[in-house]
């Protein structure tokens, strides 16, 4: 499809949306007033607020319905597309055998104060994630998965014993931008310690933005419900570049 399109509600073209937020005033008409008003700042016009929720004394969550007259141009959607095959787990161990003839080493960590390692265990350990192996589960890849609450020194000390090819980092914790903080901060430790040695470094995380990988100093950028076999297609890709380079 191409070309402008408007939301689909209950009929093709309707304009029909539907967000949820939260302010900070106590439950009450004048509360949904106000997440009206909001509504139709933000060109949500009629604004039905279907739902509201005290939060506490002082804040109530909101459900609001209603149409909007913007379109959207399909064709000047900027995303990141894949530009290389997506390999089976044979074709990235016969991939690696090939490239480099030894085992391909990937450490991966949660940084910061993040603990949430759902999403770095789903892409490395055996069990996988969506019906795929985890990328311990290859022949050719060596995986150093270091947990939760790792610091970016011992991140980068620890990728450099390890002469790791690729370092994964997810963050899931995205208060005040602490996903985008880490990050920066984890690629310019890398910068400032190997130079252009530096291993592959690949983040991944709900909140990620896969046209920012420039911007954060890192390879790439992998947003939500990303698969392992995704990312050892890339490891493959990207370290093909390298070793051609």
């Amino acid at each position: 499809m191409s070309g402008h399109v408007r939301p689909y509600g209950d009929t093709r073209g309707d304009g029909m949306v539907q967000l949820s937020f939260t302010l900070p005033v106590p439950q009450g008409p004048r509360a949904d007033g106000a997440a009206r008003q909001l509504a139709n700042r933000m060109g949500v016009d009629p604004a039905m607020v279907v739902h509201s929720h005290p939060i506490g004394e002082e804040f109530t969550f909101f459900v609001v319905y209603g149409s909007v007259t913007h379109l959207v141009d399909v064709d000047a959607v900027e995303v990141v597309e894949r530009d290389h095959p997506l390999l089976a787990p044979a074709e990235v161990d016969a991939a690696v055998r090939r490239l480099l003839r030894r085992e391909l080493v990937v450490v991966g960590a949660c940084i910061g104060a993040d603990a949430h390692t759902v999403g770095i265990d789903a892409i490395l350990n055996v069990k996988g994630f969506a019906g795929e192996k985890g990328l311990e589960y290859y022949r050719e890849l060596r995986v150093v998965n270091l947990g939760a609450q790792v610091g970016v020194a011992d991140l980068v000390r620890r990728a450099r014993a390890e002469r790791a090819d690729a370092v994964l980092v997810s963050q899931v914790v995205t208060q005040r931008e602490a996903h985008l903080l880490n990050t920066r901060e984890m690629s310019a430790a890398f910068r400032e310690a190997m130079g252009a040695e530096r291993p592959l470094l690949v983040v991944g995380g709900p909140r990620f933005d896969p046209l920012m990988a420039a911007e954060l100093g890192v390879d790439r950028v992998f947003g939500r419900g990303t698969t392992p076999g995704e990312v050892a297609s890339y490891l493959v890709h990207a370290l093909t570049g390298r070793t051609a380079a």
